[in-house]
């Protein structure tokens, strides 16, 4: 999406060569309207699909997985990284690695919103060693649910998880695929 890679060119800073900040626009400060345009395109990816749910993880999925959804006209549900007193009962979990904080949480989502008759499309801002986006996938398998696929903003398709994703046979859609990134600069795939 050429817009996307526009704003990443724009306003995202690399950091020690791996880490990419995109917080004025994607995940800290959030472009509503930029939202609005990758929501209308994952809409047309997956027009033929029946999604009837979108499925992200806290925090930085979530104001993305929103707009998206106005365009399904689906609701959004989201795995909590950890227990409040308002998550009770039966849930799912995982245990997903931050790349970008450095430590692993435990996932969990109540199983009285992800049913086997969902159609699933996972939304996330960035897909770099694919482990947020496993423990995600392990929630839909664990509730019985249909995968349709995953809607990813930003792939760093130098590192891993894409691959790894992508060779279990699920449908991977990122909206910008950056093959190398540098102190020298970003080349999109």
């Amino acid at each position: 999406m050429k817009l996307l890679e526009e704003r990443i060119l724009q306003d995202g800073i690399i950091e020690d060569g791996a880490v990419l900040k995109v917080d004025s626009f994607l995940n800290h400060q959030m472009d509503v309207e930029l939202f609005a345009e990758m929501g209308r395109e994952w809409a047309r990816l997956f027009a033929g699909d029946q999604v009837n749910k979108i499925l992200t993880i806290e925090a930085s999925g979530i104001g993305i997985a929103c707009v998206a959804a106005q365009q399904f006209h689906v609701p959004v549900v989201f795995a909590k990284k950890n227990k409040t007193k308002n998550i009770a009962g039966d849930v799912y979990t995982s245990q997903v690695e931050s790349f970008t904080h450095g430590r692993v949480y435990d996932i969990m989502l109540s199983k009285k919103f992800l049913l086997p008759s969902d159609r699933v499309l996972i939304i996330d801002d960035f897909l770099a060693n694919g482990a947020a986006l496993q423990g995600l996938i392990k929630l839909v398998r664990d509730a019985g649910a249909t995968l349709v696929g995953a809607g990813i903003a930003i792939e760093k398709a130098f590192q891993p998880g894409g691959a790894l994703i992508r060779s279990q046979g699920i449908r991977v859609e990122s909206l910008a695929r950056i093959r190398s990134m540098s102190e020298n600069g970003i080349e999109f795939c």
